[in-house]
């Protein structure tokens, strides 16, 4: 039944890929003159129709879910409509694959190059040969080892100063939402998603397998972030990253101050903060943001002014 069902959304999907591509974006290719193109703008066609339902789903999914459960009353909607635009540019876009494609062909050549010297580049499989036999137990495996990963990632964009300057912004969200996840400075995008599918080359994923971790946690990104009271229980809690662990990780003078500039960092998979000690599982839903907004500090409302303000910040850390 779960087969079959598999089997039948998969050709829909394809038809309308299909469709899509050769009625609308293959001889807007040829009337540009960029019919050599038709490969990256075939798959770039893909992930964006992926992305489009993704979105979707998620504003009927999350929209609904945060009229009924939400974790405080929000008045300001302006002040959420930015964030819809960085999930756009971010999920049909696909920053995370765009940046996947840019560095397999640097990654191919080195390999290429390691093996002329007889020097074979590990792969997760070699060193685990039953992950060729289960396509499930695979992605699972690359979920855990990327999420881990992500873990220290975000962890280094609140210890390091410069990194700092720049993923602040995506902090300065007063009123959070499922629309908050891509709220990143442009550059912050650029540093972690490249070095997110630089490790995940190195290791030996798939791009096709990429493209469903990458899905996979933004979704449950997205559900992190919701302005959600939910929590998953005392079990629960330490299995999935939920709302109520997350806007800790949010909350003014709570979610990135102290010694480990932070707490709740993980992705995915609360372990981590367990095993590395940076976890809060008290019961609570801080109101978020930074501590500098209670004294007027601007972190911008609209897009360009924020990610003015971004470079600006990192200017400050070079020139006090």
């Amino acid at each position: 039944m779960f087969d079959a069902l598999t089997s039948f959304v998969t050709e829909q999907f394809a038809a309308l890929h299909g469709h899509v591509f050769e009625t609308g974006v293959l001889p807007v290719l040829h009337e540009l003159g960029l019919g050599g193109y038709a490969e990256q703008a075939f798959d770039g066609t893909e992930f964006f129709l992926i992305g489009a339902i993704e979105v979707t789903m998620l504003a009927v999914v999350f929209g609904l879910l945060e009229k009924w459960y939400p974790a405080e009353v929000q008045s300001d909607d302006g002040a959420k409509r930015v964030d819809v635009i960085y999930t756009m540019l971010h999920r049909l876009g696909f920053i995370p694959l765009l940046m996947f494609l840019l560095l397999a062909p640097v990654v191919d050549k080195l390999d290429g190059a390691l093996r002329m010297h007889d020097i074979i580049p590990w792969k997760l499989e070699d060193a685990l040969p039953f992950l060729n036999d289960s396509p499930w137990l695979s992605f699972f495996f690359y979920l855990v080892i990327l999420d881990f990963v992500a873990y220290w990632l975000h962890r280094a964009q609140h210890q390091i100063n410069l990194w700092w300057a720049l993923h602040s912004l995506h902090h300065s969200q007063r009123q959070m939402s499922f629309w908050s996840d891509d709220r990143n400075h442009l550059l912050d995008d650029f540093v972690m998603d490249g070095a997110f599918a630089l490790v995940a080359l190195l290791i030996g994923v798939a791009p096709a397998q990429f493209v469903t971790i990458v899905i996979a946690t933004r979704v449950i990104e997205s559900l992190s972030h919701a302005n959600l009271k939910v929590s998953f229980g005392r079990i629960g809690e330490y299995l999935l990253v939920s709302p109520r662990f997350h806007r800790f990780h949010h909350g003014i003078g709570v979610g990135h101050e102290g010694v480990t500039r932070g707490v709740n960092f993980a992705v995915l998979f609360p372990i981590w903060d367990v095993l590395f000690r940076t976890a809060n599982f008290e019961n609570n839903y801080p109101p978020t943001g930074i501590r500098d907004q209670l004294d007027g500090k601007e972190y911008g409302r609209g897009f360009w002014a924020q990610q003015w303000l971004g470079l600006q910040r990192l200017v400050h850390v070079f020139l006090p």
